[in-house]
């Protein structure tokens, strides 16, 4: 790769990198895969092997690198996004850990935002799975945006784990056509078997160079391949070396190679270098635990080798911003300390004693302690055009944090006290201020309503609610006006335990859940009539009012129509408004379920008054009662609104979802190809159907589909799904 770059880095007793002078003395990687492929140990191994870490995967005070959040420890899962900073080759090298779980998507994005390339991190124990549906997904996300990418290779140590097999199927289902794009720098060399058939990882065989580096008598060293050996890795090595020439941008080197000459490997491992920089080659390597007797991990040195020679600068990662307000096109930020300051907020968190603490990506000019800053949003008029001072600046490793002055472009930071930034946020200058195009985020597509507790927990229940979306834009809070319910939309169930669980524990809110309930309508099936009479004389002023109405169904999206046909004053002119008042209440209220009233034509035919007794009041009274009347002797049909959805799933999975879209009463609208080996299936779905498809979904599909939906309209449901929810809303009543 290129040459080593220079930096100041400062380091601490155990090694973790606090700053660097130059952007090309940065490298961001963030690491990815599906949960359990061991992303998080793969972190702390590579901070053991930078020196980092004092003993593996935890800092002085005891607490873990990684997962070191109460929630985290106790679902034994990543949830979150986690930055530790190490230092190898005078790098500075932030390494991202991110959640597998497809529920915590948001904290992946936004590790995807803050990186420079990406380490797809994959099993050998999981076999075919070990490469899911989310994980193909993102990776022709990061092809799309051209993000450089290598995959890591870990569990080689677990019963039936095979290697090449993994490769093969990495090279088969990520290579786009083209597998000698994905090869192995690396083969693993196992020891002997053990009682129950076990075969550990005693060294790691680098293709190139043809020399092993060997565990096996508990001391790392460093010896030339065996002639067995190199027998052994020819075919592997061979293939290698002509993946690399074809990406060479020396076009005369594939003719030299095919006529014979051996090509130096200080050319090989420049070209593989720049292939990999230029996101044009993927090489696999190993991550392996340290074998019996040993602290460090196989593998490690190769890793932490290629991201500090192979993978880019941020100065090779361009991000466009532009500036609020004038319409003009987005520029190029330059990745430069002295420019004008352009950082964004990938995350942002609660400290019970320093308030929101965001975590910031600089991706243009410097951020130091004291400065007073723009924050911009894309809720402009929600508190996201405003200058804030910023409080300390430090550096993430695990839980803990160190202060270091400034952030310099291409650097990543924690900083305080800005009470008004929210993930997604850009932070510019005051005197300059930018807008940075937030990244993609899916839907959230799973409701859960809820309500607090008791009373001390309506208090805070706003506030707390106000928090735990401005630190996680995945969660959209609902105030439904029909349902009168409080609903948050989440990922999935783990994202809505963990959702829930931060209102309690963090927030100190708690919160119950209730039965989601979809807005329902009523309509009248056809003409009916009503009379409505209102007579109270008990002595003393009196009530008297009385209407005849005829109500008859109209178009969708009508609404209610009130008309007033009366004719000799039968019903006083003063009065017709307050009829149509009261209609309108009870109409709102529903006549039959308790919904709303909908797409209805109500005509005043007639009605007596009283010279003394009548009343605004009393008008109302009898027009509701007339509008019940008119109900009591029609068939009134509820109305379910019906979405159409969109799914976007693997082939092998198009006939399990199409059954399963019949099941819910979903009507299919066509299918249509999508990228390679997916399919967009259309169809319109009533959203009664729907308030667990999320979850749903994710299992018959293996995680291998995602989905969104919009309403189209609302429609008659069956009968005998209405008079279920009639007899339930009665027996609630």
């Amino acid at each position: 790769m290129a040459e080593k770059a220079s930096t100041a880095a400062r380091n601490s007793s155990a090694g973790r990198v606090l700053e660097a002078s130059q952007p090309d003395g940065i490298r961001n990687v963030v690491l990815v895969g599906h949960t359990g492929s061991g992303k998080t140990t793969v972190v702390e191994a590579l901070a053991m092997e930078a020196g980092a870490l004092t003993r593996a995967g935890r800092v002085e005070d005891g607490t873990c690198v990684s997962d070191y959040d109460d929630i985290e420890q106790r679902q034994h899962r990543s949830v979150q996004l986690s930055v530790v900073p190490v230092a190898w080759n005078g790098i500075k090298v932030n390494l991202i850990d991110t959640p597998g779980y497809a529920d915590f998507v948001g904290e992946l994005r936004a590790g995807l935002r803050a990186a420079d390339a990406a380490l797809f991190v994959v099993s050998a124990a999981a076999g075919a799975d070990g490469v899911d549906g989310q994980t193909l997904a993102l990776w022709e996300e990061c092809a799309q945006v051209g993000m450089p990418r290598a995959l890591v290779i870990t569990h080689l140590d677990a019963a039936r784990a095979d290697f090449d097999l993994m490769a093969q199927t990495c090279a088969d289902l990520l290579g786009d056509g083209d597998s000698d794009a994905i090869l192995p720098l690396q083969l693993p060399v196992y020891g002997p078997k053990g009682p129950d058939g076990h075969r550990p990882v005693t060294g790691v065989i680098d293709l190139l160079t043809e020399q092993v580096f060997d565990c096996s008598d508990g001391a790392h060293t460093r010896t030339d391949a065996t002639a067995e050996q190199t027998a052994q890795i020819e075919t592997a090595r061979n293939r290698l070396i002509e993946g690399i020439i074809a990406e060479s941008e020396d076009e005369t080197l594939m003719d030299r190679y095919l006529e014979g000459e051996r090509i130096d490997l200080t050319t090989l491992i420049a070209d593989l270098e720049r292939a990999v920089a230029h996101d044009r080659f993927h090489p696999i390597l190993i991550a392996a635990p340290p074998p019996e007797g040993t602290r460090e991990g196989l593998g490690m040195v190769e890793i932490l080798e290629l991201i500090t020679r192979g993978f880019p600068t941020p100065a090779e990662h361009a991000v466009a911003a532009r500036c609020p307000g004038n319409g003009a096109a987005p520029q190029a930020l330059s990745c430069d300390p002295g420019a004008p300051l352009a950082a964004e907020v990938i995350r942002t968190a609660s400290d019970p004693y320093v308030g929101r603490v965001s975590l910031v990506r600089v991706f243009s000019g410097t951020l130091h302690a004291d400065d007073t800053v723009h924050i911009c949003g894309h809720n402009d008029g929600n508190g996201h055009d405003v200058d804030e001072r910023v409080g300390a600046v430090t550096a993430p490793f695990g839980k803990q944090q160190f202060p270091i002055g400034q952030a310099i472009a291409g650097d990543i930071a924690y900083v305080t006290k800005l009470g008004h930034a929210e993930t997604g946020d850009t932070v510019s200058a005051k005197d300059s201020p930018l807008l940075i195009e937030p990244w993609p985020l899916p839907e959230p597509l799973l409701p859960v309503a809820v309500r607090a507790h008791g009373k001390a927990d309506e208090d805070k229940l706003s506030q707390g609610l106000s928090r735990l979306v401005a630190e996680d834009p995945t969660v959209r809070l609902e105030q439904n006006p029909r349902t009168h319910q409080l609903v948050l939309w989440c990922l999935g169930e783990a994202h809505r335990d963990v959702a829930l669980e931060r209102l309690r524990s963090r927030f100190g809110v708690q919160v119950d859940v209730d039965e989601y309930r979809v807005a329902l309508r009523e309509t009248f099936a056809g003409k009916a009539s009503g009379h409505g009479r209102h007579v109270k004389q008990s002595g003393g002023h009196g009530q008297y009012a009385i209407c005849d109405i005829e109500v008859e169904p109209l178009p969708e999206g009508s609404g209610i129509e009130f008309v007033d046909k009366v004719v000799g004053g039968a019903v006083p002119r003063q009065f017709i408004g307050s009829v149509e008042k009261g209609v309108r209440a009870q109409a709102e209220r529903g006549v039959a379920a308790g919904y709303p009233l909908v797409d209805v034509r109500v005509t005043l035919l007639d009605g007596k008054a009283h010279s003394v007794d009548s009343s605004d009041a009393a008008f109302q009274t009898a027009g509701a009662l007339a509008l019940r009347e008119a109900a009591a002797a029609a068939r009134i049909d509820l109305l379910e609104p019906i979405a159409e959805v969109r799914v976007t799933v693997a082939d092998d999975f198009v006939g399990t979802i199409l059954g399963d879209l019949a099941g819910r009463r979903g009507r299919v609208l066509g299918t249509e190809p999508a990228t390679a080996g997916r399919t967009v299936i259309r169809a319109e779905v009533p959203e009664l159907e729907l308030s667990r498809y999320a979850i749903d979904l994710r299992s018959l599909s293996r995680g291998a589909a995602q989905f969104d939906r919009s309403y189209v309209r609302h429609e008659p449901m069956p009968s005998q799904i209405a008079a279920d929810l009639r007899s339930r809303s009665e027996a609630t009543v």
